[in-house]
């Protein structure tokens, strides 16, 4: 018996929601609404009294002081047309299943697998609109289609049917546990179209290496043994797809590259990964010696380094765009989440400390045509930050640090960047925190939460471009109140011993949880008849590979396991043995008694041939923007403070705790009245100790266009000055890589493949080439490589995008530095020299140019400067420290001044310069974004010792902090060429997003 919950506001209360909805719809599709109101509604599909229906609407699905509720009777009236959104069938449903939760409790016994609620919001249009403007408003603003499902009813219908029906949104179709053979013994088209179909993401070269596996003699005959045939089943196929995917095995990075620069040399690279990633951390270590900090790199989830002698210092960044292009909420909310589990999951598990977040976004102002498939960068803006916000927040998890980037080009595909650190205890049990094992024997577990559809395919998915095709299940939806008790749980167990290996279920779900895990020992045999399921009706293939969030997956050891599972009960968390560890060499997966599943380990991980990839370097050269010269810079100024990927993003950060766990000690805003951006946060993740870590990052996709190779260098730069800024140590940094690229790889619909490899081949380069000698190693990274969009006659490809992140210690977090100016009298310096760099600015981008001229890192005294600074922070000489990026100087100065409060005076003619003296001139002081340089203010008294400190480094007394408030600069011929109020420059700067 299904029944329906209706919860309204009472009158007089305001529907902020709805208030939202009808702004949007106005905005974004143009249609003029007189109001709109909503109404919350659960479906409960279980056999409930009507007195226990009542306790439920009155109780945990109704606030009684400002709302009303009602069972089986609608509350609507007053309205034109009734819009209802709910879930399709198989998509995680976390406010349902919360609902769920709560009539458990109140009715004191657990709810039947066949028992649940469903949740739906209901939308009460008023206005005159067509039935075609209404379906307009549901599928362009209301319903992401891909998950969710939706009904129109006009008032009229709606009063003649008393509402909407009761509907439950049950999973139908094929019969639980069906197996099914795939015949590869077809021509090249049918086993393309088998992969297309299937999303499986599968090349040709692939598909027949699969084929010529299943024609082996000796495979077959063990396959007769374990009654299986000589067609590889749909789990086998899926498996294999999901471990081989581009998300998984990162083929680009491991393939080998023909490279070719331009002038002709050629050089081939055998893996992007070893011959430059890992190749950095390996000299880099060799060169520390004895010194060496890193413990765990490249071999785990996530990086780890020591922190102190009791505690290790673990870090990851993940993506999420393709989900996030689909269901920007449910896609971040997951992406957060989901690198949660990456530091918690590594070693032997670590507590996580904060998160960090950097987002790529289309201008959220956007009035083009976009393809029909493509959902409006605002609408992806808003529901990225909210699921963001809301996997964050509700974790207990601060959230300290993070950007916002923005590019027409990422209206293909966002890139949503997602950030986890942890402390884990140097040793547990007398064994170092970031070493596990397996021993065949281990049983196989997971915890957490159970397994449905959404995620199914979400690794192959992601392995190719957005298209028309992109499939519903791909989106899985993040549940962080279920993950924050798993955890809860997990560290209690770790710390008594309970379980000898964790790893989290990420892409590509058990089939690569369990299959990277089983080459530890070297086999597995799992059942997956025994895995907790959502809902019935689900095919072995699809428990196999779904990526249903919030489990994690163990090896525990027989002796342990009735102590780990009466642990798992008490904290409320779901665990199932689903399986043994082997020494067998083999993938095996049963469902019931019947193998459905039988995979060499060699062949499924090492099977698949390193790609081959054409590389060819050519420089761009864009149209160089004329010199300006003109006797007041102050409009170019506040143009440059309202430009989007310098404007304040402050209506953004708000929304994220960042003060939970009570650690954060720079934040993401600081200055007089806490508004003014902050260059990196300083966290003390021991309440009792001053020891603190420093978490920063660089990114600057613009540069690209130039030559990737010094946007790679100047990404590394921007994170380093931004991590001295406040005091990180240089002794004790490390890097993590993000690499976010459109499609490089040469084929019909990417005919500037090769471009785009080179233009790969030569980020990986600046990684070597600055890494080393900044000893610098590289400890973690990810890489997305198909960031494009294509419906077949539109492609938008992102610029290539390298985000790098550099976590590392501050020895005393006291000694911390913000960028506010701080009194007035304070000596103006600018770290560094500005040379004729406009190219890939702000500035010129602002005039509608990209340039030629791109910021070159001098890598030799940027060391020595960030050094120096350091030494000179920690004692005490510095007031204030502001690193240059976006925007030059003349943003800097702005940003500093109106954060502190205070004005400055500043004189452009004693701006260290270097280069040719034919550009220097006001434009190329104010605004070039030349690398390694940073704004800092020193009281007159510490002058001396100052100068000292950075004795043999570049550096300008540019001028003084003033007690007024105006922002002065006089130009290179002594005239004021810049004037400009501290409320004139914050409201420019504040101005542009500040609605959002």
């Amino acid at each position: 018996m299904s029944s329906r919950v209706e919860v309204a506001l009472k009158d007089g209360v305001r529907d902020s929601r709805g208030e939202r909805i009808k702004r949007e719809i106005e905005h974004f599709l143009h249609l003029k609404v007189k109001q709109v109101r909503t109404i919350d509604v659960y479906t409960v599909d279980a056999a409930l009294t009507r007195e226990e229906l009542e306790a439920a609407a009155s109780g945990p699905f109704c606030d009684p002081v400002i709302q009303s509720y009602s069972v089986d009777l609608p509350q609507a009236s007053g309205f034109d047309w009734a819009v209802e959104v709910g879930f399709r069938p198989g998509v995680t449903d976390n406010i349902g299943r919360t609902a769920g939760e709560a009539v458990s409790y109140l009715i004191q016994r657990p709810l039947a697998d066949s028992e649940a609620v469903y949740s739906s919001v209901q939308y009460l249009l008023t206005g005159d609109l067509s039935n075609e403007q209404v379906e307009k408003i549901a599928t362009g603003l209301l319903c992401n289609t891909l998950i969710q499902r939706y009904s129109i009813m006009s008032a009229a219908d709606f009063m003649a049917r008393r509402g909407f029906p009761v509907t439950v949104p049950k999973v139908t179709g094929e019969t639980k546990g069906q197996v099914r053979e795939i015949d590869l013994e077809v021509s090249d088209e049918e086993l393309l179209r088998i992969s297309k179909d299937g999303v499986l993401a599968l090349t040709l070269e692939e598909m027949k290496i699969i084929q010529t596996h299943y024609r082996d003699p000796q495979v077959l005959a063990e396959r007769s043994k374990q009654g299986l045939g000589s067609k590889p089943t749909d789990v086998e196929l899926e498996c294999l797809a999901q471990t081989w995917s581009e998300h998984c095995k990162h083929k680009i990075f491991a393939g080998t590259v023909q490279y070719e620069d331009e002038n002709g040399n050629k050089q081939e690279i055998k893996s992007l990964f070893k011959s430059y990633i890992q190749r950095v951390t390996k000299e880099v270590r060799q060169n520390m010696g004895d010194k060496d900090f890193c413990l765990s790199v490249f071999k785990d989830n996530a990086g780890v380094i020591t922190f102190d002698e009791n505690n290790s210092l673990v870090f990851k960044v993940e993506t999420h765009n393709s989900p996030s292009a689909l269901d920007p909420y449910g896609g971040a909310l997951t992406g957060i989440v989901g690198v949660n589990r990456d530091p918690f999951g590594t070693g032997q598990g670590s507590k996580l400390i904060f998160n960090t977040d950097v987002f790529c976004f289309a201008d959220p102002f956007y009035d083009k045509p976009l393809p029909a498939r493509l959902l409006h960068p605002r609408r992806i803006f808003e529901g990225v930050v909210e699921g963001v916000e809301h996997g964050g927040n509700k974790s207990g998890i601060p959230t300290v640090n993070g950007s916002i980037v923005f590019d027409e080009r990422f209206a293909g595909k966002p890139l949503v960047f997602c950030g986890t650190a942890g402390m884990m205890p140097a040793r547990v049990n007398g064994i170092p925190g970031h070493e596990k094992s397996i021993k065949p024997g281990d049983l196989i577990v997971m915890a957490g939460g159970r397994i449905g559809k959404d995620g199914i395919h979400g690794a192959t998915f992601s392995s190719e471009e957005l298209n028309e095709n992109s499939p519903v299940t791909a989106v899985q939806i993040g549940d962080p109140i279920t993950q924050k008790r798993m955890f809860d749980f997990l560290i209690r167990a770790r710390d008594k011993g309970l379980y000898r290996f964790i790893t989290d279920n990420g892409a590509g779900g058990l089939s690569s949880s369990i299959g990277e895990m089983a080459g530890e020992c070297n086999g597995c045999r799992m059942d997956l008849a025994k895995a907790p399921l959502k809902y019935p009706g689900l095919n072995p293939w699809e428990i196999l590979i779904s990526e249903a969030q919030e489990r994690m997956s163990m090896a525990v050891p027989p002796e342990k396991l009735d102590e780990f599972m009466a642990m798992s009960k008490r904290f409320g968390v779901e665990s199932t043995v689903l399986g043994e560890f082997t020494d067998s060499g083999t993938f095996h997966i049963q469902y019931g008694e019947a193998t459905v599943a039988w995979l060499p380990m060699e062949f499924m991980h090492e099977g698949l041939p390193p790609m081959q990839i054409p590389a060819k370097w050519q420089p761009p050269v864009t149209p160089e923007a004329p010199a300006q010269h003109k006797e007041d810079w102050t409009a170019d100024l506040l143009g440059l403070l309202g430009q989007l990927n310098i404007c304040s993003k402050e209506s953004v950060v708000r929304r994220y705790d960042h003060e939970v766990q009570g650690g954060s000690v720079v934040k993401p805003f600081t200055g007089v009245t806490n508004d003014g951006p902050s260059d990196a946060a300083v966290v003390r993740p021991i309440l009792d100790s001053y020891k603190g870590v420093v978490v920063s990052h660089g990114i600057c996709p613009r540069y690209s266009d130039i030559d990737a190779y010094h946007m790679a260098a100047n990404a590394i730069d921007e994170a380093l000055r931004n991590y001295v800024a406040v005091g990180g140590n240089p002794e004790h940094w490390a890097g993590l890589d993000n690499f976010c690229w459109c499609d490089p790889v040469l084929s019909e619909k990417t005919p500037d493949g090769p471009y785009k490899m080179a233009q790969l081949v030569r980020a990986n380069q600046a990684l070597l080439d600055y890494c080393v000698p900044l000893n610098l190693p590289l400890i973690s990274g990810k890489d997305s490589m198909k960031n494009d969009f294509y419906d077949g006659s539109t492609k938008i490809s992102i610029p290539p995008t390298l985000l790098f992140s550099v976590i590392g210690t501050i020895p005393d977090i006291r000694n911390a530095v913000t960028m506010d100016f701080k009194r007035p009298g304070d000596i103006i310096c600018l770290l560094g020299a500005t040379k004729d760099e406009l190219g890939g600015s702000e500035y010129l981008a602002m005039q509608g140019y990209t340039g030629n001229k791109v910021p070159k890192v001098d890598l030799a005294s940027a060391l020595a400067r960030y050094k120096a600074l350091h030494q000179a922070i920690m004692n005490g000489l510095v007031a204030s420290c502001h690193d240059l990026s976006d925007g030059g100087l003349a943003v800097a100065l702005a940003e500093s001044s109106f954060s502190g409060g205070f004005g400055c005076r500043v004189e452009l003619g004693n701006v260290h310069f270097e280069g040719d003296q034919r550009y220097r001139t006001d434009e190329v002081l104010l605004f070039s974004e030349s690398a390694s340089r940073l704004l800092v203010t020193v009281h007159p008294a510490q002058w001396s010792a100052f100068e000292e400190a950075m004795a043999g480094t570049t550096f300008s007394q540019i001028g003084q902090v003033a007690d007024t408030d105006m922002v002065s600069i006089a130009g290179l011929e002594g005239k004021t060429v810049l004037h400009s109020s501290l409320k004139q420059l914050k409201e420019a700067w504040q101005a542009t997003l500040r609605e959002l």
